[in-house]
């Protein structure tokens, strides 16, 4: 439901950039002995927001033309982290600033969050517009601890396996961006499998699951940062 109402907009807006914003403060503070440009992280973040337009229609086209749930739910995770990952790779592939191993996973966790806010301010603006306050603030709040945190992680796989192989030769570059993109489909699949199919009922294994994960993506990014 899109409501014209500029108070209801700008409240989804604010829930939904809020938790980004908080996640991506979270995650730049890893990379703090070379902060990247805060212009790019910028610009990166808004093409994040721009993936989620290309998103949209291909996954309505996922929802027309496959039968399977399981299988659409595999195909509607992949094409949005695919989708996360063009959107940064096409600016970061023209910059000089992607000189270190730990870049990529910081961009692309920033182009990651610039998703998920964007995808936020969509899932507030029906409660908010139907006037369920208290709905819209449970949502953020799940948001921001489930979904917007998956963005995050899955992203992380693939940057982080992107800067594993950054000094090697193009076909082993290949096939780590290859695994990164299966297990971040993969780890995203699951977490829609069991929030949206099991109507949330076991939100905090998966949530806990998701934070198990979160940790190991930050001791990898320690493993990076040496390479």
């Amino acid at each position: 439901m899109i409501t014209n109402d500029p108070k209801i907009l700008g409240l989804a807006f604010l829930g939904g950039i809020i938790p980004s914003m908080l996640w991506l403060w979270f995650w730049l503070r890893e990379d703090k002995q070379k902060p990247e440009p805060k212009g790019l992280l910028t610009i990166v973040f808004l093409m994040g927001m721009l993936a989620v337009f290309c998103v949209l229609p291909i996954q309505k086209f996922i929802q027309t033309n496959i039968v399977s749930e399981n299988l659409e739910l595999v195909l509607w995770a992949g094409a949005e982290e695919i989708l996360k990952y063009l959107a940064v790779a096409l600016i970061i592939y023209r910059t000089k600033h992607v000189d270190e191993p730990i870049d990529w996973p910081i961009y692309l966790i920033t182009g990651a969050l610039g998703f998920a806010a964007l995808e936020n301010v969509l899932f507030l603006i029906k409660p908010l517009s139907l006037g369920e306050n208290t709905v819209g603030l449970l949502t953020g709040q799940l948001r921001f601890l489930g979904s917007t945190l998956l963005h995050a992680v899955a992203s992380a796989i693939i940057g982080i396996s992107i800067g594993i192989s950054l000094h090697l030769d193009v076909f082993k570059k290949i096939c780590y961006i290859f695994v990164g993109i299966i297990l971040a489909t993969a780890l995203h699949s699951v977490f829609n499998f069991f929030i949206i199919r099991n109507n949330g009922n076991d939100f905090l294994e998966v949530f806990g699951f998701l934070w198990v994960v979160a940790i190991i993506i930050m001791l990898l990014f320690e493993k990076v940062r040496r390479i």
